[in-house]
């Protein structure tokens, strides 16, 4: 079945269009320069320092997080080979300081393992054809669902310890924390990781050296059983599952986050955030369900235990098709927002302030919607803004109609500067996603145009630095790769993709637009073509596509979802006819300047051809897709998409 597809020409080049295509060109010269200056030829990044203790591996994989979603978007092949090319430099270089085994942590807790993972998740999106990493995905995952490493406990249905990895469930927390005194004054901003012990109620107390050693005590007792923050391992396995469908992989998933489901209820419908090795929450804390590591008292409360729950519950509604498995983040969001208060955030004292100095801009002055993210023995404490990340991903995903209330009163709290795109980029690259949601309910036109602004501004910052700065590789700090990354993908996600930030603390690469390049053979927009979503509904996405060249005619593939949970049903096709440019439509009853449409029912993806500085205005129907999802390798469904022809040449 053929298709019309109508284009309209163009009489002005778009500037949204002009500065993405701009933001594709600024990139890829920085990332060639960050390469060259930090980088050894193998890939290795220039470090001297040395490896004392479990830390630190997140943070040599963390600067090159984004590198492959921006191949995914339209990005030269260069940054793929780029990107494996670090990730085996980086692989070698932490193995030969004996931070890893075959290729995978010792041991560490997930809030860190998930940020090291998000770049080793996106190369298996981007390039899911590649046997080396396919191979890595099915060991890795091995590693928790084959009860022969270590990790699980299937008597239990536990992870055996809040650190574990490649060598299975470590005991304690390594040697740093033997003693955990005052002196370690990057922590103490969180105060006291286990409350209730005698002679220690406040910072100050770990200045006694043998306070610090009782406490250092019990946290290495305590580190046994499972955390919370253990389910983010749930992106590990569902990773694994998206390349062949492993039924024993679902089954894990399933049944592991089904577990914390009926602890969550046994407590109120709210996840505790410890189990004891015997399966008993609370079995090492006195019977509470609060104090388990970066768990809900400590270091950040909400910011791990929603982020480790909303990706668990991602993961299982992907290999179910299930989004009741949502629930406990629902619960965990509406909890916190029951003992919500409206204060000004620079008043409040609040572990994370440094986090929204940025992100809320002037607003950080004003009143706001302010909610606990810890909870300990005297009950909720620890008052901020809440991320917008969480609420919004649920409704993300799910389009319901709840979801997005309670979406709209977090956004309802915020003070009107953080409306603003504030021009920031922090290491997670996230935080401009209020005006951008403006933008999709068609009040912030200009949304694109002032972000994609922003963005071009955050490369220049950095390429800025690389030119000035030199550090010493001998003393460098392990965040400032981090800090310098100049491949920028937030606002080329929401724009071309109609995709928030993937969650930084180990979300796999959602989308919910893909593309493909039919000239080239590969996934992204082609080269000269710009995206633009305009609307994100239940079953229906509004995207616009233009082509910048003068010269080349451009074709792409467009499908709804990067694996394959939602597809095509539908299109509508916008343009207008204009007989000012040669070529244009002479049907009998269009006239110039009238817009046209085209209507059909196409059969999971559009394939749409661009002539020369031509656009159109895509409405696209998607429902859940009948096939299991799965990493999609280029060109396998441009081959059972849709033919279209085009219209208004």
């Amino acid at each position: 079945m053929s298709v019309l597809i109508q284009t309209e020409a163009m009489r002005e080049i778009p500037a949204w269009a002009v500065l993405q295509r701009r933001l594709f060109d600024s990139i890829e010269m920085a990332w060639r320069q960050f390469s060259e200056r930090y980088a050894e030829p193998d890939g290795r990044l220039r470090y001297r320092g040395r490896f004392e203790d479990r830390d630190g591996v997140d943070d040599l994989y963390e600067p090159f997080f984004n590198w492959p979603a921006f191949y995914s978007l339209g990005g030269s092949d260069d940054i793929l080979a780029a990107a494996k090319h670090h990730w085996s430099g980086v692989t070698a270089q932490l193995t030969e300081a004996g931070m890893l085994t075959d290729d995978y942590e010792n041991g560490y807790d997930w809030f860190h393992q998930g940020e090291s993972l998000v770049l080793f998740y996106g190369l298996c999106a981007a390039d899911p054809a590649d046997p080396a990493f396919a191979d890595r995905a099915a060991r890795f995952a091995e590693l928790y669902t084959d009860p022969a490493h270590g990790n699980y406990d299937p008597a239990h249905n536990i992870i055996r310890a809040p650190h574990n990895g490649a060598r299975g469930a470590l005991e304690g927390l390594g040697p740093a924390w033997r003693a955990y005194s005052a002196d370690l004054v990057e922590m103490e901003p969180y105060g006291l990781p286990i409350h209730g012990l005698p002679g220690i109620e406040r910072w100050e107390d770990l200045r006694s050296r043998h306070n610090a050693e009782a406490m250092g005590l019990a946290l290495h007792h305590r580190a046994q059983g499972d955390t919370a923050v253990n389910l983010a391992a749930t992106s590990l396995v569902a990773n694994r599952w998206l390349y062949d469908g492993d039924a024993v992989a679902s089954t894990w998933i399933s049944r592991y986050v089904e577990g914390w489901h009926a602890r969550a209820r046994l407590n109120g419908g709210l996840i505790p955030d410890n189990v004891a090795p015997d399966g008993a929450v609370g079995g090492l804390h006195d019977g509470r369900w609060f104090g388990g590591h970066y768990g809900w008292t400590w270091p950040h409360g909400l910011h791990s235990v929603a982020s480790a729950t909303m990706i668990a519950g991602l993961n299982a509604s992907l290999v179910n098709g299930d989004d009741t498995f949502l629930d406990v983040t629902r619960t965990v969001l509406d909890t916190v927002l029951e003992h919500a208060i409206t204060a000004v955030p620079e008043q409040t004292p609040f572990s994370l302030s440094q986090f929204w100095r940025a992100r809320y801009g002037e607003g950080f002055g004003q009143p706001a919607l302010l909610v606990p993210h810890r909870h300990g023995a005297d009950g909720w404490f620890d008052y901020g803004p809440m991320q917008l990340e969480f609420p919004l991903w649920l409704w993300w995903w799910t389009r319901e109609d709840a979801d997005r209330d309670r979406l709209d009163r977090v956004l309802a709290g915020m003070p009107a500067p953080a409306w603003d795109v504030q021009p920031f980029r922090d290491k997670m690259e996230s935080g401009h996603d209020a005006p951008w949601l403006a933008f999709l309910n068609g009040d912030n036109p200009d949304y694109p145009v002032q972000a994609l602004s922003m963005a071009l501004g955050q490369v220049a910052r950095r390429v800025a630095v690389m030119e000035t700065e030199r550090p010493d590789p001998g003393t460098l700090h392990l965040h400032y790769w981090q800090r310098v990354n100049p491949v920028v993908t937030e606002i080329l996600s929401q724009l071309i993709t109609g995709t928030p930030q993937t969650l930084y603390n180990g979300g796999l690469p959602f989308a919910a637009l893909r593309y493909e390049d039919l000239d080239r053979g590969r996934a992204g927009l082609p080269q000269d073509v710009a995206a633009l979503v305009t609307s994100l509904e239940r079953g229906r996405i509004d995207v616009e596509l233009v082509n910048l060249s003068a010269t080349r005619t451009r074709r792409v593939l467009v499908q709804a979802s990067r694996f394959d949970e939602h597809s095509v049903h539908h299109v509508v096709s916008h343009g207008e006819v204009d007989g000012d440019f040669p070529g244009a439509s002479t049907a009998e009853t269009s006239r110039p300047g009238e817009p046209t449409t085209a209507e059909a029912d196409v059969d999971g993806a559009v394939r749409v051809s661009l002539p020369p500085t031509h656009r159109t205005r895509l409405t696209l129907m998607t429902s859940s897709s009948t096939e299991r999802p799965h990493h999609q390798a280029a060109g396998a469904r441009a081959v059972a998409a849709t033919t279209t022809e085009q219209g208004n040449r």
